[in-house]
């Protein structure tokens, strides 16, 4: 990206090159020669930047269904909103987090691996306040949890995994389960300290607390399904092929289906007044003639030509033809 100068620079910059100070044509030899960019192997970027964007929608929408879902379950204002999306060794992403905070490790099968959501303590203490009955009021004792606030805790953050997996069901269906709550990022060893992982920091309040969310997903463990998270898959169409069994069920429950079939001896108008004067034995003159063929309606829509019979005495009505769809507009 190139570098932006304030309008101070630019006028020191037009200055130089007035009074002589630096020449024009020193610049351009400068630009033309080729420069070299520092590369840092320690912070390889793993994930295209198409990829990160797909993994930016994933988490917008996760992160409004966790204010859904929080804002349910603690009966209070929550506003939950994607910060950033940075890639970085997982070492420096373990020293960012606080000595003693929330750590939700959780599997996400069939994928090989886990991921991690960390809890800032401020949110975290907030939620279990609120659990608890009281205010929301952040306080910051990590440190002793007892069983009964990791109880409720690990029940709270283990239903958040559904949210998870509601958010990624567009990219892969995963079933995550949680399998540890810790508090102490030291004794947390998911993958090697050099490897690529991408933190999504969502910027979480709750009440009148206020901090940060990270979702850690190491690259290794999204590494078989990365080509979902390029913008080609989401625009290929995949026709789904059904099995027989399914064609069969369906066919099955189509032929099933109730269906109004009438046959219409004809139309005919007449006023208010001769409707009211009818009696036994008047006759009604339709519209059709006697040789015309009846329309056999079905659902409303005319679909055949038949003629009126009996059969064992009982009304019946023959299909002679169909109708074809331009008769039928018209």
């Amino acid at each position: 990206m190139a570098e932006v100068l304030s309008q101070g620079e630019i006028d020191a910059l037009l200055s130089a090159l007035s009074t002589g100070e630096m020449d024009a044509n020193e610049l351009k030899k400068e630009e033309t020669q080729k420069k070299v960019k520092v590369y840092d192997f320690k912070r390889a970027l793993r994930f295209s930047k198409d990829q990160i964007r797909s993994l930016t929608r994933i988490h917008e929408n996760f992160a409004r269904l966790l204010t859904t879902y929080f804002s349910a379950q603690l009966r209070t204002f929550v506003q939950i909103s994607v910060a950033s999306v940075d890639q970085l060794p997982y070492d420096e992403f373990i020293r960012s987090v606080p000595k003693m905070t929330i750590l939700n490790v959780f599997e996400p099968y069939p994928l090989d691996g886990r991921f991690l959501i960390e809890v800032n303590p401020n949110i975290a203490y907030a939620m279990l306040d609120r659990l608890l009955g009281g205010k929301g009021t952040a306080v910051n004792k990590v440190d002793n949890l007892t069983e009964i606030e990791t109880r409720i805790m690990t029940q709270l953050f283990q239903r958040t995994l559904e949210s998870f997996q509601e958010a990624w069901s567009s990219v892969v269906d995963i079933d995550p389960h949680m399998d540890d709550l810790e508090v102490n990022p030291q004794f947390l060893q998911m993958v090697s300290p050099n490897e690529t992982v991408v933190v999504i920091s969502l910027s979480t309040a709750i009440g009148e607390a206020s901090g940060m969310i990270n979702i850690c997903l190491p690259h290794v463990v999204l590494e078989d399904i990365l080509p979902k998270l390029s913008v080609h898959y989401w625009m290929q169409t995949k026709k789904k092929t059904r099995l027989p069994e399914e064609v069969e069920a369906l066919e099955k429950n189509v032929r099933n289906a109730p269906l109004v079939v009438k046959a219409e001896l004809g139309k005919s108008e007449i006023t208010i007044q001769e409707f009211l004067q009818l009696g036994i034995g008047d006759t009604i003159e339709l519209n059709s003639l006697i040789d015309d063929p009846l329309t056999v309606k079905v659902e409303n829509t005319p679909k055949f030509f038949g003629q009126p019979g009996k059969v064992k005495d009982q009304i019946a009505v023959q299909i002679t033809d169909m109708i074809e769809e331009d008769d039928n507009n018209e």
